[in-house]
């Protein structure tokens, strides 16, 4: 009786044994029935549910919610002179806004606003400018943005919140060419020409919507900040980051299986993303092998063919940083991106680096043709030196000229280096104060101090807040490629 038993035991567990291989050999999904990729957070459907292949990949409903924390980018429509808290304003949408992979507010649409607080200037700050002959230093000044008017006439109520480092004018730079002459790789660069072309039309055709001031206009406000008091004004075209603490619903859509089914599919080299940056970047403060990521503002695609819907994010390292040094030494600030990442999860290893991003005008940010950030120095420097240095000079002049050789000097040479030292003011302390030795000590001061802020000082950082827009080059690589130790991160909030 025992062996029939054991011999039956040893029967089930061999059949068994072969039953289970015969599974592990079986694949899961039949190769001809796409994977749909189902609208974010939901994930791929399990192998068990998919359908069977005589059977069509069933069309999938898609949310066409813009999330909260997304970013609007938003371009004052005209000057504006400050003067109480809840003063309105009105900008433009500088940036289309995406919801999955459908346009549903264009850029120039019209963004209503309020200033909602106006900070004190303290007493030391005063003092300093007050030296300086200004007695209306400018304040900081903090706007809102709660009412969107769609294409249609219809009224958007927004609540969003201003995000740090925006509030100013700004430009958007391009990398340079690698190389001019013809290469094996045309069609990719033409590719990359073409995309990094259109980024730039896109931003002239949105600051041309904006009432932004001619050079006579610019002239009248230069003169008048010199005057002892004057207004204080926010310029046309100052951008400033709205980001939303609500989410936006404009209803959903239906993906087609054959749309889905390119979802995640290779990048093409040459092919341009327009994403915002999640992490902010300053080269004071970044370290090499620091994450970075950025997420896309506005799909991706081949052709007609969806590769990457809105939302999705952009995972990479700092590759190299360097920060500012005394003697004008400017930052410098390199990142390269090595993953995409769908929303529900699914990653796609890609080699990245910047063609294009957005900067403050006054920062004169400059990309290299390998997409690295350098801080550059104004040429205005040169000539703002050369000003204190001949009021100093003109200061002495008048007195050799001075026919009289008066221990208190010529007016005009006093006045000359009083304007040389502290503007305005100076140059009345100059007409009243009857020494040659004050005119020479002002002129000297204001030229030193010229030579100081321009040349020995610390240089200017890179600086990139949270939501710079940022145009990416990317490709496809292999897995293999990717940076040892590198993983997708966190994710964050758009």
């Amino acid at each position: 009786m025992s062996v029939p038993r054991n011999l039956s035991a040893f029967l089930l567990i061999l059949a068994y044994s072969l039953a289970m291989s015969a599974q592990e050999r079986t694949p899961d999904l039949p190769q001809d029935v796409p994977v749909p990729h189902l609208s974010p957070g939901t994930g791929h459907k399990p192998a068990a549910m998919a359908p069977a292949p005589s059977q069509p990949a069933p069309a999938q409903v898609v949310a066409l919610t813009v999330p909260k924390q997304t970013t609007l980018q938003v371009a004052l429509e005209k000057e504006i002179r400050v003067k109480r808290i809840g003063q309105k304003v009105t900008a433009r949408l500088v940036d289309p806004v995406y919801a999955f992979d459908q346009l549903v507010v264009p850029a120039g649409s019209e963004v209503h606003g309020q200033v909602t607080k106006i900070e004190p200037v303290s007493g030391g700050r005063r003092t300093l400018a007050g030296l300086d002959a200004d007695f209306t230093p400018a304040r900081k000044i903090e706007l809102s943005f709660d009412d969107l008017l769609l294409p249609g006439g219809k009224h958007l109520a927004l609540h969003t919140t201003v995000m740090p480092g925006s509030g100013q004018v700004m430009k958007f730079v391009s990398a340079p060419e690698k190389d001019a002459k013809k290469t094996a790789k045309d069609v990719a660069s033409e590719k990359t020409r073409a995309a990094k072309q259109q980024a730039k039309d896109q931003w002239d055709s949105a600051m041309k919507q904006l009432k932004t001031p001619g050079r006579i206009h610019r002239l009248e406000r230069y003169a008048e900040a010199q005057l002892p008091v004057h207004g204080q004004y926010i310029p046309a075209g100052t951008i400033y980051f709205a980001e939303l603490e609500d989410p936006l619903d404009f209803g959903s859509e239906t993906l087609p299986a054959e749309k889905a089914f390119s979802i995640g599919g290779p990048i093409p080299e040459g092919s341009v993303a327009h994403a915002r940056l999640l992490t902010a970047l300053s080269s004071a403060t970044a370290r090499k092998g620091e994450p970075v990521e950025a997420v896309l503002a506005r799909p991706l695609f081949d052709g007609d063919r969806l590769l990457y819907p809105q939302g999705s994010r952009l995972v990479g390292l700092v590759s190299q940083v360097q920060a500012a040094r005394r003697l004008k030494k400017n930052g410098q600030l390199r990142i390269g991106f090595h993953q995409v990442v769908l929303p529900d999860g699914v990653e796609q290893k890609v080699q990245a680096a910047l063609v294009g991003v957005q900067a403050a005008k006054e920062g004169d940010v400059k990309l290299d043709s390998e997409g690295g950030a350098e801080a550059t120095n104004s040429k205005a420097r040169y000539a703002n030196v050369a000003v204190s240095v001949s009021l100093a000079a003109l200061a002495t002049r008048a007195d050799r000229d001075d026919p009289a050789g008066s221990a208190s000097g010529h007016t005009s040479g006093r006045m000359a280096g009083g304007a040389g030292g502290f503007k305005l003011v100076g140059m009345i302390l100059g007409a009243c104060v009857q020494s040659r030795a004050f005119g020479y000590a002002m002129g000297a001061y204001g030229a030193g101090r010229s030579v100081y802020e321009n040349f020995l000082v610390r240089g200017h950082e890179v600086v990139f807040p949270k939501s710079t827009a940022m145009d990416i080059g990317m490709g496809t690589r292999a897995a293999a490629d990717a940076p040892s130790g590198s993983s997708p991160g966190s994710g964050g909030g758009q």
